[in-house]
This record gives C-alpha cells, sequence and structure tokens, in this order.
C-alpha cells in the first residue's frame, strides 16, 4: 500500500549557491530523437534548452536514448549511458568535456553472458571517490532467475515470460576494461530504474517497485547504504502517490532539502516530492514546470557558465 505524501516541515524551498543550476537530461517519446536538456533555478521551473530540440540522437542499439543519466567525474568530463532499446542486451555509453560535443557513442554488452537476457533498462553511472571507480547499473529480466517473485511483475505475451527484474552492475576506471557482471541490488521485489545519491557518508538509492501482479506497485523506495555497492538496507515504504504509476527517479539536495523527480508515465506528466528527512514528503508535483514531453533522466548541477555555453548552441 502506497504511503500518502505528506508535508515535511520545510519553511519555505531551499535555494542553490549563486554560480550553480540545475540541469536536467531527458528523453521525449520513446527516446528517437535522443538527448534533451532543460535547466532550473530553483528545482521548481524548467526551462527547455535549444527550444527544446536535441543535444545529440541516438546511433547505437536499437537507435533509441531512453533514461539518459550523466554525471560529471573528478577531472570535470562527463559520462553518460542509456537504454538502447527496449529488448536488447547492451547499453550505451559517450563522454564529454562540455555537454555539447560527444565521444563515439559505443554499446557496452553488459548481459550478454546471458543469452535468454531480456532487456537492459535505465542505466545509470556513479563515481565512488573511495576507490576511483565508475559504477555502471542497469535493470534486466532473465528468465528462470528469482523464481519467488517471478509471478509478480510483467508478462511479455508473445514469448510468454516474466519480466522479473532485479539491479546488475559492472564497474570500470578508464572506460575500456569493466569487470563482470553481478548483482547489485535485490530487495526482494521486481525492481527497476535505481538512481544513487551521496548524502554525507550515506548513499541513498531510489529505485522503482515494478510489481505488478497480483495488485500494482509502480511506486518510487528508498534504500541506503554506508557503501555504494552496498549492502543496502531494505527499501523503504513507497513515498510517490498512491495509485499513480510512476518511473525513473533522480534526486538532488538543495541545502537541507532533498528533491526527487519522476515520471508519471500513464499521466505523460513529470511529478515530484521534497523531503527534509526522506520520511516526511512534499509532493511538489503542482509546482513543478517542466518543458512539454519531458521523459525521466538525469538531475545534476553545473556552473552558469556551463549553462550559458549550453544556451549559445544553436
Amino acid at each position: 500500500m502506497a504511503v500518502v505524501a505528506t508535508i515535511s516541515g520545510s519553511a519555505c524551498a531551499q535555494t542553490l549557491p549563486e554560480d550553480q543550476v540545475l540541469l536536467f537530461s531527458s528523453f521525449r517519446n520513446d527516446g528517437e530523437t535522443g538527448l534533451h536538456f532543460a535547466y532550473s533555478e530553483d528545482g521548481l521551473t524548467w526551462k527547455g534548452l535549444r527550444d527544446n530540440k536535441s543535444f545529440l540522437t541516438p546511433k547505437v542499439g536499437n537507435k533509441l536514448m531512453r533514461d539518459p543519466c550523466i554525471i560529471q567525474g573528478p577531472d570535470g568530463r562527463y559520462h553518460m549511458v542509456w537504454t538502447t532499446g527496449w529488448w536488447e542486451n547492451n547499453i550505451g555509453i559517450a563522454h564529454s568535456d562540455d555537454l555539447i560535443h560527444w565521444t563515439e557513442q559505443k554499446m557496452l554488452p553488459v548481459m550478454a553472458h546471458e543469452p535468454e537476457v531480456m532487456n537492459s533498462w535505465a542505466p545509470e553511472i556513479f563515481y565512488n571517490e573511495d576507490t576511483g571507480e565508475y559504477i555502471i547499473f542497469w535493470s534486466s529480466a532473465v528468465p528462470g532467475k528469482f523464481p519467488e517473485t517471478a509471478d509478480r511483475g510483467d508478462i511479455r505475451s508473445t514469448i510468454n515470460k516474466g519480466i522479473n527484474h532485479r539491479v546488475y552492475y559492472v564497474k570500470t576506471k578508464d572506460f575500456k576494461t569493466y569487470t563482470d557482471t553481478a548483482l547489485f541490488y535485490d530487495g526482494g521485489f521486481v525492481s527497476i530504474d535505481g538512481s544513487i545519491l551521496k548524502d554525507g557518508e550515506r548513499y541513498i538509492m531510489f529505485l522503482k517497485d515494478e510489481t505488478k501482479r497480483p495488485e500494482p506497485e509502480k511506486n518510487i523506495r528508498i534504500s541506503i547504504a554506508a557503501n555504494p555497492e552496498g549492502p543496502w538496507r531494505p527499501a523503504s515504504p513507497p513515498f510517490s502517490p498512491e495509485g499513480v504509476w510512476v518511473e525513473g527517479p533522480t534526486a538532488t539536495k538543495i541545502g537541507d532539502e532533498f528533491y526527487v523527480y519522476y515520471d508519471a508515465y500513464m499521466e505523460h506528466r513529470m511529478m515530484g516530492a521534497r523531503s527534509d528527512d526522506l520520511i516526511h514528503w512534499e509532493n511538489i508535483s503542482d509546482q513543478l514546470t517542466f518543458p512539454e514531453g519531458t521523459r525521466h533522466g538525469t538531475v545534476l548541477k553545473i556552473s552558469r557558465a556551463e549553462l550559458e555555453k549550453l544556451k549559445a548552441v544553436d
């Protein structure tokens, strides 16, 4: 049962440092047009860049660019991963020094070792400061795995197999060699769309409960760990609005408040919540303004100088 969002007790919204703005990466429709950007100075009002046109078109896999996740590494370089298609064993990856010019797009065949894998969805990338490694994680459904929840996910009727997702990962220091794929998160439920935010000495993973049967969940929950590779604590109760199917959470922190954005894909709108303790949540959906057609992606902080360069792109 979903928990009804409540007011966090914050007296007023907090502000970003003067030289900082928020950038939101997203996709449109099914992801065929590629990478779109919007920016915000308060976490609520988002303005599209380049007249809402794409900054990068997909070239690999099934030529979609869904769920674009972008982070900035310690050397200042940006790294992006994305979903290349609905039923692929790979994810896409590219790099940039300025968020405008990107390296050649490549496919990472992260699930090629599983011949029956059904998909590789919503990859994310996170930098582990303690080890100097990039963690790339995503969700896949592999028939026959996790039988305890095999009857709780969606059914792809064309092949009559349960879509029983868990989160997997690889690690790399140089984007040339990668560790073997391993299980990243199993909370005992069908789960996709994991996204990690570092907060002091703890790591917060926001993820979607993808349970479809016997009753749909389709909501956002939280798991916390002292290390970005886990072990992850049991997931919290859901905090997204009850009865609304949402996905693709991404989070940032402004002052002492956490802002979480998610895609209400059945209602064709972005929604969100705000909290100062990760327990009591304020539904800020009616305060949000996003460019028309925005689908989920990543929120990250950039400088105003970087924003001005993005604004100058024709």
